[in-house]
């Protein structure tokens, strides 16, 4: 009650310092704002790095000499850039000689089908004549036992030419992966042979980078994580300072038992910065210090400050503007949280609210209209003086 008490007193002490002649002024133009609902995230920056998606060693695929490198570090390639060459001579040798087996196992597996087609002609030829006087039981068994002979190593042949097949196209695909190929876009980091080394299957030829392709990773306080679920956006702030936006993409499963921090990705969302970003590169992430909360809210340029109280305009449905004090809360950006004292939608004065006093008609007007119209003001009349 007494709080209540000092506070009024205090207005009463405000309002008249502002109150004068009000009813014989002419209307004055101001710019208003609507009072909003809108939700609060308190936020505290913390520093993070850019990092690649995409990256690491690219390795040979088969055995053999480094004919040729055809990469340097720093070099910026794209998918399907050929990096190093290995003996495709060799390679190509032993896809011929593949091929030439292939040729030679194709001929005999269609002998074998052949020689199994006669031995079934012969077969049908005994049976048919089963039942006369030339028909010898030992002919016709012995042609079913060469049939069963010859189903077998018509079987073989074609298991063989399968393998041949087969053992071809690993030698045409030894051949295609003796031009080690960039898997995607991105900068040479390292080159790890030279011409004239041997690589082994597996080995590392050079290590990729793609730049194009960055995220931000940042180690967060485990209790901060609560805020950031997948899809919260983030402001950033990179470098240089400029200012972007970023999206949780994915939080951490794992914490460091040390610090106490999950790392936690965001994607950025960058355009029309002057120099592209690199991995390793820092960048300042605004995290939520907790869920966002619904508040009512002013422009900041609404509030006067009066004798220790905030004040602020507003429009009543009259056209005159209205004081009221106001409780000021936090900060959201160029706004604040107010507490009491007006109501969402309510239209308050930003532009032209110090040298409004209360009652006093006002025309509402737009930004334009009302630096125009201070532009006239502050030019200097007839006789040298601002009107």
């Amino acid at each position: 009650m007494r709080r209540r008490m000092r506070f009024a007193a205090a207005l009463a002490a405000a309002v008249p310092a502002l109150s004068g002649g009000a009813a014989a002024q002419q209307p004055s133009l101001v710019v208003v704002d609507d009072v909003r609902h809108e939700p609060l995230a308190q936020t505290q920056p913390v520093l993070g790095r850019f990092v690649a998606r995409q990256g690491g060693e690219v390795s040979a695929r088969i055995a053999g000499p480094v004919t040729e490198m055809r990469v340097d570090v720093g070099d910026r390639v794209k998918a399907g850039d050929v990096i190093a060459v290995l003996d495709l001579d060799r390679l190509r040798l032993q896809r011929d000689l593949a091929a030439a087996t292939e040729r030679e196992m194709t001929a005999l597996a269609a002998s074998a089908r052949a020689r199994l087609a006669k031995r079934r002609q012969d077969l049908e030829r005994l049976e048919a004549i089963r039942e006369s006087a030339a028909f010898s039981q030992a002919r016709y068994d012995n042609a079913v036992q060469d049939l069963a002979i010859d189903e077998g190593a018509a079987a073989a042949a074609a298991a063989a030419l399968a393998r041949v097949r087969a053992s071809l196209r690993l030698a045409e695909d030894d051949l295609a992966d003796g031009e080690v190929a960039a898997p995607y876009d991105g900068v040479v980091v390292t080159r790890h042979t030279e011409v004239g080394a041997w690589v082994g299957v597996g080995a590392p030829v050079a290590t990729l980078l793609n730049e194009g392709d960055l995220e931000i990773e940042v180690d967060v306080p485990y209790n901060r994580i609560a805020g950031l679920a997948p899809g919260t956006a983030v402001a950033i702030a990179l470098a240089d300072g400029s200012p972007y936006a970023a999206a949780v993409r994915a939080v951490g499963a794992e914490q460091n038992a040390i610090t106490h921090t999950r790392q936690v990705r965001f994607t950025p969302e960058i355009t029309g910065a002057e120099v592209a970003n690199a991995a390793g590169e820092s960048v300042s992430v605004d995290l939520p210090l907790g869920a966002p909360r619904q508040v009512v809210t002013v422009h900041k340029d609404a509030i006067l400050k009066r004798q220790g109280l905030s004040l602020v305009y507003v429009v009543n449905g009259e056209g005159a503007a209205e004081i009221r004090p106001v409780e000021l809360g936090e900060a959201v950006g160029p706004r604040f949280e107010v507490l009491g004292g007006v109501a969402v939608g309510e239209a308050t004065v930003i532009r032209g609210n110090e040298r409004l006093r209360p009652g006093q008609a006002v025309q509402v007007g737009d930004p334009e209209d009302f630096e125009n119209q201070a532009a006239a003001e502050a030019a200097p009349n007839e006789e040298g003086e601002a009107s």
